[in-house]
């Protein structure tokens, strides 16, 4: 008989965070039973979720600003690695203001508590912990997400970003501790279960397995991503969860090997392999280089003999997490970077930049795409004129009108079209933060579209399927791709109107038209049948000193 020995399935080190103080407020002590109590009020708990959620709309770790400015300095950056990582920085820069979030999808608000056996609340956590995500959604200049379903097929948009999701834990400590997260419809879709089996745990097939899988991310989720892989677990659902939190660092006190109790641990070498294969694929920051990922962590977990699941996340450039915690002496945030200016480089962007072509989108439609024609997929643009705003239910109503025998809205035939959705515009701004939409979610459209006589032009971010190629190649249409994550600078620097067209009941989901000046993009499709993301040549991933081609 073996004897008992537990362990904590992720048993994690000292917490290294640096802290800010909100408030002693709503947080007292008692002596009761020889035991010292923590007694923790509601406003204690709304005000701490308030507060985080402001912040991680705004703000961004040190760590992570340190990275975009290590690829600024990196020599073996691509231009285009550069252009994007700076372009990230100012940015950050400008949603540090308050204003402007970061991204213009602020996501689905996150929260995972600890209490400890001596925290004593008035119970309903979750309902205090609710308020706060509803007073920071409805106060600041966020985006509402969240789609209550009325029926199994009608659906409404909620109109305060409610619910969040809420996962409270019981601990042994004496203090109550969080995690805040704002996860967005791009990275979250990026999550990633594989039910493999024992053969995927040999260092050459594994190498193989994840690059594969690690190409099929493309950079719909604004990369460079932290990226997260977990090898094992009890469960599926928890292989996903502790990926999950991996991306946001939350496990890095892991230990670093494994031992007979069965606890998870942090893969360093495996770490660094899984890395520097990512900066060997060629995706880079968007567009091409070597920074597809700033950093990646892996983690092994134990698991059924005969299951093996491995769970693959990504946190994205709007890197949107931050600590807190509720102790004896007070309510405590995790401390942001609040002036991240200082990891901009004196470098200017004329300096960093390849040649830029001048694209006038005011000139008629043909002229637009003859102009496209002459340049290369990766070639990078600058976006000046008229550009339609349509995403997922404007697209789905136009197809409705193109089925009933109706012709293709004039403006789609007239002008490109930008998949995305703004936020909350400011009081004094011409449009909220208004970054671009995933576009492979309107694939099965472009088709059709392009056949009716419109789409011939797409701005929008991430990589897209087979069909829009081979439609473009056909009709004579572009793909562009926007850089994912920079939405309050687009907002402050590049959008100087903003009204709406078609389908205002709709909220942010109605069709707009909005006036841009020196809206960064690159040619990722042509209209000869090139796409930038399957252009990338598979890499080689070395096994010792011997080179393995993925699949082989």
């Amino acid at each position: 008989m073996p004897e008992f020995a537990y362990s904590d399935l992720l048993p994690l080190g000292a917490d290294p965070t640096p802290y800010r103080l909100i408030t002693t407020e709503g947080v007292s002590t008692f002596e009761a039973g020889g035991r010292r109590f923590l007694q923790v009020e509601p406003e204690a708990l709304r005000r701490l979720t308030a507060e985080a959620m402001h912040d991680i709309s705004h703000y961004l770790r040190p760590a992570h600003l340190a990275q975009l400015r290590r690829i600024l300095d990196d020599p073996e950056s691509s231009p285009n690695d550069r252009f994007v990582a700076l372009d990230l920085l100012k940015n950050a820069n400008i949603a540090a203001a308050g204003v402007l979030p970061m991204c213009q999808d602020t996501g689905t608000a996150i929260v995972m508590g600890k209490r400890g056996q001596n925290v004593l609340t008035a119970g309903r956590d979750e309902e205090a912990v609710s308020r706060g995500v509803f007073d920071a959604y409805t106060k600041l200049n966020l985006r509402y997400s969240q789609m209550a379903p009325l029926t199994m097929w009608d659906e409404r948009n909620t109109g305060s970003n409610l619910p969040a999701q809420i996962e409270l834990y019981a601990t042994d400590s004496d203090a109550y501790k969080f995690l805040f997260m704002a996860k967005g419809g791009g990275s979250a879709n990026k999550s990633f279960l594989y039910q493999e089996t024992k053969a995927v745990l040999n260092e050459k097939r594994m190498l193989s397995f994840l690059e594969e899988k690690i190409r099929s991310l493309g950079t719909a989720a604004c990369p460079p991503y932290h990226l997260a892989i977990v090898v094992g677990g009890t469960s599926a659902e928890f292989a996903l969860k502790t990926a999950k939190y991996a991306s946001a660092h939350y496990l890095d006190e892991l230990p670093t090997e494994g031992s007979p109790t069965g606890h998870g641990f942090r893969d360093l070498e495996l770490e660094k392999k899984v890395h520097e294969l990512t900066q060997r694929i060629g995706i880079g920051a968007q567009f091409g280089g070597k920074y597809f990922c700033h950093d990646v962590r892996v983690v092994r977990l134990p698991r059924h003999g005969a299951s093996c699941p491995v769970a693959i996340a990504v946190s994205c450039s709007a890197d949107r997490q931050a600590l807190g915690k509720i102790t004896a002496e007070g309510v405590f945030l995790e401390q942001l970077e609040t002036d991240p200016a200082r990891y901009l480089p004196d470098t200017t962007e004329d300096e960093l930049d390849d040649e830029v072509v001048r694209i006038d989108l005011n000139r008629p439609m043909d002229e637009i795409r003859a102009e496209l024609s002459k340049y290369p997929v990766k070639t990078r643009l600058s976006l000046t004129g008229t550009l339609v705003v349509a995403r997922d239910i404007a697209h789905a109503k136009i197809k409705e009108r193109l089925d009933a025998g109706e012709g293709m809205p004039q403006y789609l035939q007239d002008h490109p079209v930008y998949y995305a959705g703004p936020a909350k515009t400011p009081e004094g701004f011409a449009s909220g933060s208004f970054g671009p939409t995933t576009a492979g979610r309107m694939d099965s459209y472009v088709e059709q579209f392009q056949a009716a006589g419109g789409s011939f032009v797409m701005l929008a971010k991430g990589n897209r399927s087979q069909q829009v190629t081979d439609a473009c190649a056909k009709h004579g249409g572009f793909y562009l791709g926007s850089i994912g994550g920079p939405a309050a600078r687009l907002a402050q620097d590049c959008i100087r109107k903003v009204e709406v067209l078609e389908y205002a009941e709709l909220g942010m989901e109605a069709v707009w038209r909005i006036e841009v000046e020196d809206f960064p993009a690159f040619v990722v499709v042509d209209d000869k049948g090139n796409d930038f993301f399957t252009s990338l040549a598979p890499s080689e991933t070395f096994i010792g000193s011997i080179p393995v081609r993925p699949g082989s």
